[in-house]
């Protein structure tokens, strides 16, 4: 497997930290480097991730890069997403949705933010 490498035009040093964005949100996350490249990621070096700025009015949440490539995620990660999609499940009240029709097959029960919950087909 070839390492992943700097983003930032020029750089060939090895990533170690992953940049996203939350465009709705105004907010660049920059933490640890993801098990994959994904679109709309930027892998960065530890010099580049040092230095990173943001576009006035957006806000750079910086998790924690640490030497080790696995990241961790604590049990309060898992709670925390699993409530939320919990609470959204809960919640169900069948609503119409302009914004996107479903694909074929695809039952959609219920929405919150960028969260969905779809209908399991196999039950």
């Amino acid at each position: 497997m070839k390492p992943r490498v700097c983003s930032k035009t020029g750089c060939s040093a090895a990533a170690t930290a992953t940049l996203t964005y939350v465009y709705a949100d105004s907010t660049a996350v920059l933490g640890p480097l993801a098990h994959r490249h994904e679109p709309g990621s930027y892998d960065m070096c530890k010099h580049h991730a040092a230095g990173l700025s943001a576009p006035r009015g957006w806000e750079i949440i910086r998790l924690p890069v640490g030497d080790d490539p696995q990241p961790q995620h604590s049990d309060d990660d898992l709670l925390a997403l699993a409530n939320a999609v919990r609470e959204v499940g809960f919640s169900y009240e069948p609503q119409g949705h302009a914004e996107q029709p479903a694909p074929a097959g695809v039952v959609e029960l219920a929405r919150r933010g960028h969260l969905t919950v779809l209908a399991d087909p196999d039950a």
